[in-house]
């Protein structure tokens, strides 16, 4: 039995038309993956999906989602996943995508930071839980405090182009780096550009969308690019300039059967420690004063 299913295989083992499943695909409302320009479907990724959607009747336990943390990147989250031998493994797709794939039980937990785009300068503290609450299945969500940390813009050592403000990245033509739509990173330049009365198209963007903050950074290293959007820890373990633009929340948002189990509860622990404060100050940028608490039970 293949692990992986064509377009046309996939069609037929979830008994719908091809169109539909392309459909399905633009929507970003299936699980699969572009190899060598061909679509594959993970047929056990398939069957999570149509679990997902179940009607479930009182007392009815749906499958133990895989043991993953989906969503955002983070440097600390990386170091304590690590650290407190809690079996998880990380699946960095941007906010949006972690908390979508929660949605479908195809991870455990999702990693987020969302923004909204209300002008200011701040970001939205409330738009974790305003997301969480946007998706219907996850009534049953629990949201975490992980820390609060800096954003900003990442440049090369010195800043030499001495950028200040993102006003600065339209006028001075700098390469910038974006990242996908739905990260955390993307909305939060989404947001500071519209209160800045700016478009993406006023800046000089080079490449296709950066899947991670690291490897944006990796990025402007090489001399790929001059800046982008990411964090402060991000900047300073890669040696680079970072320019300040935000204070944000970063969330783990689980359902609350999941909070319960070990591997939850491993990680939960380190976050409460000392071990991870002083690593917290060792990678700067990050506030953790909060890390293990409740911040919503839906």
């Amino acid at each position: 039995m293949d692990t992986y299913l064509s377009t046309e295989a996939a069609a037929a083992y979830l008994g719908i038309k091809e169109r539909k499943l392309y459909e399905l695909v633009a929507n970003g409302a299936v699980p699969c993956s572009k190899v060598t320009g061909k679509w594959l479907f993970p047929r056990a990724a398939l069957d999570r999906w149509v679990e997902a959607g179940l009607a479930h009747p009182d007392g009815f336990t749906p499958l133990a989602p895989p043991s993953i943390i989906g969503g955002s990147h983070d440097p600390l989250l990386e170091w304590a996943v690590r650290r407190s031998a809690c079996g998880l493994a990380l699946l960095s797709e941007g906010s949006t995508a972690g908390l979508d794939r929660l949605d479908r039980n195809e991870v455990a937990m999702a990693a987020i930071h969302i923004h909204g785009q209300s002008p200011g300068e701040e970001p939205d503290d409330d738009a974790n839980i305003a997301a969480v609450k946007a998706h219907a299945r996850l009534k049953d969500a629990v949201i975490i405090v992980f820390a609060r940390r800096e954003q900003g813009l990442l440049t090369s050592p010195g800043n030499p182009l001495k950028l200040a403000k993102l006003g600065d990245i339209a006028m001075t033509r700098a390469r910038l780096g974006v990242r996908q739509g739905g990260a955390g990173a993307q909305l939060l330049l989404d947001r500071l550009a519209t209160s800045s009365s700016l478009t993406l198209d006023a800046f000089n963007r080079i490449g296709e969308p950066f899947a991670t903050g690291q490897d944006l950074a990796f990025a402007i290293r090489a001399g790929e690019i001059d800046c982008g959007v990411a964090t402060r820890a991000t900047a300073v373990s890669n040696g680079l300039g970072f320019v300040p633009l935000a204070s944000e929340r970063f969330d783990l948002v689980m359902r609350r059967r999941t909070y319960f189990e070990t591997a939850a509860q491993k990680l939960l622990a380190l976050m409460r420690g000392p071990e991870f404060r002083r690593h917290a100050e060792l990678l700067t940028g990050y506030d953790v004063a909060d890390a293990g608490s409740v911040r919503f039970n839906s």
